[in-house]
């Protein structure tokens, strides 16, 4: 339950930033801001949220969403605008889905991801131990 509460907010929070960017300043209807949210959504949770962020830190989680998120946000206002220049426009709303990524991961990381680590599955913070054994520090002694 907790997954779906997190991807409810990652697509409200993704969906209001896009309908900003791109529905007011480029044109884009509320139907296709709605489709990409829940296309960039999905993806992105799965991608980065489950596999990347779990594994590394939120500054890589969070330059991969946006490495992620530019060209599906891209191919999207390439084919359902008339935009100019969708360079611009893509690369303007995929900044401020890393902007919202940041603060995302830190809810991810407090609110749903501890569960998985304690199941003894989690990979973080990983303690390794080393032996010294006695023998070798005899045999050195002896063969002086």
């Amino acid at each position: 339950m907790k997954h779906v509460k997190a991807l409810l907010i990652k697509f409200i929070a993704s969906f209001v930033l896009l309908y900003i960017v791109l529905g007011v300043m480029y044109t884009m209807t509320f139907g296709e801001v709605f489709l990409l949210s829940l296309v960039l959504g999905i993806v992105a949770y799965l991608i980065g949220d489950l596999f990347i962020l779990p594994r590394t830190n939120n500054l890589v989680a969070t330059v991969a969403d946006f490495i992620l998120a530019w060209p599906i946000i891209y191919w999207f206002v390439d084919g359902m605008t008339a935009a100019d220049n969708p360079f611009t426009a893509s690369l303007i709303a995929a900044l401020g889905v890393g902007v919202f990524e940041v603060f995302f991961h830190r809810y991810l990381a407090n609110q749903v991801l501890p569960d998985q680590e304690s199941n003894g599955n989690g990979t973080r913070n990983l303690r390794y131990q080393t032996e010294y054994a006695e023998e070798i520090s005899e045999d050195r002694r002896r063969d002086k």
